[in-house]
């Protein structure tokens, strides 16, 4: 189906699972540490001792003028190594992270499977696909930039250590998203123009 998604992103970032799995374990931090995505997340059930059950209900964006509302409950943990969500709302599937230790890395997974049922991405994922995929890839960029900076913030022993850290990304603006997304839309149309024969 048009409305389906299968997204695999890979990040490797400097530091331990533990470390890692402390960060993207907390939703309810999200909207500190990755504030380009992330407007607003509100705790619906507490985890169990396990880290199981916990419910939260996010408000979220990337840089396309559209945002997201949805829930996910977390189904397993297996930290430090990971753990796995059930997503429903404007979207609705499944995503686990994977971390695994490398040396003095660890290179994180995020295998994200869902279905779109927002119905402007429902209805328009047959012909806006690549573009909502490219608002997925920029999200879980800004991601990886604003972990490495939240590890840092963690690490630093002062707070004018902690103070030098810069702030993560913040969310894209209205205008400037608009620009991006017909510049994408332009370089789709012209992609498609030259794959069906046509050229300049």
């Amino acid at each position: 189906m048009n409305n389906q998604y299968q997204f695999l992103t890979t990040w490797r970032i400097e530091g331990t699972c533990g470390e890692i799995a402390d960060v993207l374990g907390d939703p309810l931090a999200l909207a500190r540490w990755w504030p380009s995505v992330y407007l607003d997340v509100q705790e619906l059930r507490p985890p169990d001792a396990r880290g199981v059950g916990r419910r939260v209900r996010l408000h979220t964006k990337g840089w396309l003028p559209y945002t997201l509302t949805w829930e996910f409950e977390v189904v397993e943990s297996r930290y430090p190594y990971g753990f796995t969500i059930v997503a429903n709302g404007d979207f609705e599937g499944v995503g686990v992270w994977t971390f695994d230790e490398s040396g003095p890395y660890v290179d994180v997974a995020y295998d994200w499977r869902i279905r779109a049922e927002k119905p402007l991405l429902r209805n328009l994922s047959f012909l806006l696909k690549p573009i909502f995929e490219a608002n997925h890839r920029w999200a879980m960029a800004r991601g990886e930039e604003s972990l490495v900076l939240e590890l840092a913030r963690r690490r630093a022993t002062t707070d004018i250590a902690r103070a030098k850290v810069p702030q993560p990304p913040g969310p894209v603006t209205y205008g400037a998203a608009a620009l991006v997304a017909g510049a994408a839309a332009v370089g789709a149309t012209l992609r498609r123009a030259r794959s069906l024969g046509f050229r300049r």
